[in-house]
């Protein structure tokens, strides 16, 4: 399933992760972590370059924004210490980046799959979501509706590529966009619900992992295998 390449980059990627969560949560290591956290997408981000080269022009360039983007908004969201705006800017530049995966998505759907029962799933965990974050949303409760509408759409695009791309392809892409909702849910019930104990550590592993699993995804496209 993966090639030495990406075996290699696995080894390297959980590194890094793992040194952005002791640098994360350490006190003495704060500093460090400014350099840690970026890190993570910035190693993806090189992967995908070097590794692209069949995938076709919009494509490629279209997951290449998702994961500059995404960068953008893990270095902004460092900063919300220092004031509530960074947490705003890093909401939009992850929106930017969740309808560029969605576009990525989109170009693969199939459009014999019906996603009725997968979007009544998905409208059920949002209605489930802000029934518990509508409470402690004040100034934030429209870009978070509009925010928890686009990852959900993430998901769901997602979930229409099966059955038109390999399955490996599939089943990377659909659990990372599945990570990603998981990560996005843990930060906002955090933020706005309740503390959740090492949420830090939590959101960082699905976060890591949804990015991985995605862009891992993705360069499997030209993979051959049965469409199971």
């Amino acid at each position: 399933m993966l090639t030495n390449t990406e075996k290699q980059f696995f080894i390297f990627f959980f590194c890094i992760v793992l040194f952005e969560l002791i640098t994360g949560n350490t006190e003495t290591l704060n500093t460090v972590h400014y350099i840690a956290k970026p890190a993570i997408l910035t190693s993806l981000i090189f992967l995908f370059v070097k590794t692209s080269h069949s995938l076709p022009k919009v494509i490629k360039n279209l997951t290449l924004s998702a994961l500059v983007f995404s960068l953008l908004g893990d270095v902004l969201l460092m900063f919300v210490e220092h004031s509530p705006h960074f947490f705003t800017f890093g909401l939009i530049a992850f929106l930017i980046a969740h309808i560029m995966y969605i576009l990525v998505f989109l170009k693969h759907r199939n459009k014999k799959t019906n996603p009725i029962g997968f979007i009544t799933l998905m409208l059920v965990y949002g209605f489930g979501m802000f029934y518990l974050l509508s409470d402690g949303l004040g100034s934030m409760l429209i870009p978070v509706i509009v925010y928890m509408a686009v990852i959900l759409s993430m998901a769901t695009t997602a979930f229409i590529r099966k059955l038109n791309v390999n399955t490996i392809s599939f089943k990377l892409v659909f659990f990372g966009a599945i990570f990603f909702m998981i990560s996005d849910s843990i930060l906002a019930l955090n933020k706005f619900y309740q503390p959740i104990p090492l949420s830090g550590i939590s959101i960082m592993i699905t976060y890591a992992t949804a990015q991985f699993l995605i862009v891992l995804g993705i360069l499997k496209i030209n993979v051959t295998n049965s469409k199971k």
